[in-house]
């Protein structure tokens, strides 16, 4: 399945169900799962780890050296999960020491000329529309979709469930189940059509929603609007996840419709 004008390391350790398209070039320590499809003109540089069933369309390169001044030359690595796209003229950059790899979940999609820096940590079904950028050492949550040409600041976290308008300018951490948008990016609401596709019921998007009016609208300073979620507001799994990620945001997070916080 590995095509006679590609350009594969010997030492290269391709499962014998995938398949690797004519002028890829594969490094020698590299890693691909079985059903993978690598189309033509692909590269894979050391350090990538590439799971089962995923595709690699054309002119993607993969664990490439990161575009950051302190790497110097250390072994690092891309881990990209089962059942992830990844199309034409992405770029994904391998680790520095500061997390020693880059990581890309389970049946994530990332759109033809995105860019993932290194050692960023991108969760499972995340969508990056065409042409999104990601600085160094970012987080992605779950289920995350974020808008063509977004562009997002190193070190920036966003939570699960998120939806980023394309265009946007990521500078603070976006909180788990929202919209986010505009210019500067803001507060626009809670994810209605991704959390109910995922089978959110209505009654705990409600709740969400009280979540964010406690945040958001209720003229509380941050510290003040945990607290009172915490006391006011029964506790769940989604409850939880919104006071942990904020609690432990070092950007601070996005400001409310209109710029209170």
């Amino acid at each position: 399945m590995i095509h006679p004008c590609s350009s594969v390391h010997p030492e290269a350790r391709i499962a014998g169900s995938a398949t690797v398209e004519a002028f890829a070039s594969i490094s020698q320590d590299v890693e691909i799962g079985e059903e993978t499809w690598i189309g033509p003109h692909v590269t894979i540089f050391d350090g990538a780890r590439i799971g089962k069933n995923c595709k690699v369309f054309p002119g993607a390169v993969i664990s490439a050296i990161p575009q950051d001044m302190k790497y110097k030359g250390e072994a690092t690595f891309v881990e990209i999960g089962d059942d992830t796209v990844i199309r034409e003229c992405v770029t994904i950059n391998k680790g520095t020491s500061a997390f020693g790899k880059t990581i890309i979940g389970n049946k994530c999609l990332i759109m033809a000329y995105s860019h993932v820096a290194h050692d960023c940590r991108i969760g499972n079904n995340v969508i990056l529309v065409n042409y999104v950028g990601l600085a160094g050492e970012i987080e992605i949550g779950d289920f995350a979709f974020l808008g063509g040409m977004a562009g997002v600041h190193q070190f920036v976290r966003i939570g699960a469930h998120c939806m980023i308008q394309g265009g946007s300018k990521v500078g603070k951490d976006v909180p788990p189940f929202v919209t986010a948008g505009r210019d500067p990016i803001r507060f626009e609401g809670i994810n209605l059509v991704g959390l109910r596709r995922r089978g959110f019921s209505e009654e705990l998007i409600e709740e969400i929603h009280e979540i964010y009016r406690y945040v958001y609208q209720k003229g509380y300073n941050i510290s003040q609007a945990l607290e009172h979620i915490e006391r006011d507001l029964a506790g769940n799994g989604e409850r939880d996840m919104i006071v942990a990620f904020i609690r432990e945001s070092r950007r601070g997070i996005i400001k409310g419709p209109f710029g209170e916080l």
